[in-house]
């Protein structure tokens, strides 16, 4: 059996630690999605507002309970936030549009895959949702359902801490 030699061992190991650092910069750099109706959302797109990224499924009933309060959540400009929401599990893209539109939501919608999964952070239950600052920082996540009053209460906290 062949041992590995000092010389041979120095240059795999730094292409690995570089090609980990270069995974942790790029997404350290933020998200590139692209919803359904062909719009790309990059978080750098909304620096200065608050991004909400929502993982759900159309048969969950948890999500199902928590889309009236992100419709609510994105229509309401006072919290300066942005709601996107990224369909897992799903048999078609047909299917997940035409649950969207059943339920009137006006936000942007990603059909999710585990590449676009891990520009965000790991699903490990649906739904699972992230919460950016308006300086893009990932400041919150939370697996199962959030509430409208929840997510408001969590930006009030926040942005008074950083008025003061």
């Amino acid at each position: 059996m062949q041992t590995l030699q000092g010389g041979r061992f120095y240059p795999i190991w730094l292409a690995g630690l570089l090609l980990a650092l270069f995974a942790s910069w790029a997404q350290a750099g933020g998200f590139k999605l692209t919803d359904t109706d062909g719009k790309t959302h990059t978080l750098d797109g909304y620096k200065g507002k608050w991004v909400l990224v929502n993982f759900w499924a159309t048969w969950c009933p948890p999500c199902q309970e928590e889309i009236p309060d992100l419709i609510a959540l994105h229509g309401e400009k006072k919290n300066n936030l942005v709601v996107i929401g990224i369909a897992m599990d799903y048999r078609n893209a047909r299917q997940v549009t035409d649950f969207a539109d059943g339920l009137l939501v006006d936000y942007p919608i990603v059909l999710g895959n585990a590449q676009v999964a891990s520009q965000i952070g790991p699903v490990q239950g649906l739904p699972t949702t992230y919460l950016y600052n308006p300086d893009g920082k990932m400041v919150a996540q939370q697996v199962g359902a959030i509430t409208r009053e929840s997510v408001e209460s969590f930006i009030a906290k926040k942005s008074a801490r950083t008025k003061k």
